[in-house]
């Protein structure tokens, strides 16, 4: 009797084991692949980009995450603001994200969530996801998704969006409402 016991007990810690000790391969891939993981992680970041002494970009995030040349990639977890200057070091844009990924090779960068646009003129883009195109000869921005400009008292509302890099020469694909605002008395 005893021993039929011990062997009940070892044929279902036998069982137990056999089930625990799978690996799916798909997760152990996922788990280890290089771009995981970012290589080097910095806080509070304030970038100015210049050429020839003069400002072309300032960039602030709290969190830069970059996973390195061989992958590519940089990532704003946390958000970020970039300024844009015109040749008389005067801003002439600015853009603001909750979250974007810059990826080198493909020479665009991808804004996400509670993206807004402002150019010199005042006017404001808000959409859920843009795309910069920073290939020479490109330069643009652009997304499929649903845009808001608010111009003065204007407000414009469609889907799709295709601009120069400082958002005043823009086309939206599909306007679906223009609206006056209220204007305080």
């Amino acid at each position: 009797m005893r021993s039929s016991f011990f062997t009940y007990i070892g044929a279902i810690v036998l069982m137990c084991m056999s089930y625990s000790c799978k690996n799916d391969p798909a997760e152990v891939e996922s788990i280890t692949r290089r771009d995981s993981f970012p290589l080097l992680t910095t806080h509070d970041v304030k970038f100015l980009y210049t050429d020839s002494a003069r400002p072309k970009i300032r960039l602030k995030a709290d969190v830069v995450e970059d996973y390195g040349t061989q992958i590519g990639k940089t990532v704003f977890p946390k958000g970020v603001f970039v300024e844009f200057y015109d040749d008389s070091s005067k801003v002439n844009s600015s853009l603001k994200a909750d979250y974007a990924e810059r990826r080198t090779r493909e020479q665009i960068m991808v804004a996400k969530k509670n993206v807004e646009v402002v150019n010199i003129k005042g006017e404001k883009l808000n959409t859920e996801k843009l795309t910069w195109d920073g290939r020479p000869g490109q330069r643009k921005i652009y997304t499929d998704g649903f845009v808001k400009i608010t111009q003065g008292n204007q407000v414009i509302t469609g889907n799709g969006l295709e601009s120069d890099e400082t958002f005043t020469n823009y086309t939206i694909t599909d306007i679906t409402g223009t609206f006056l605002l209220n204007e305080k008395e």
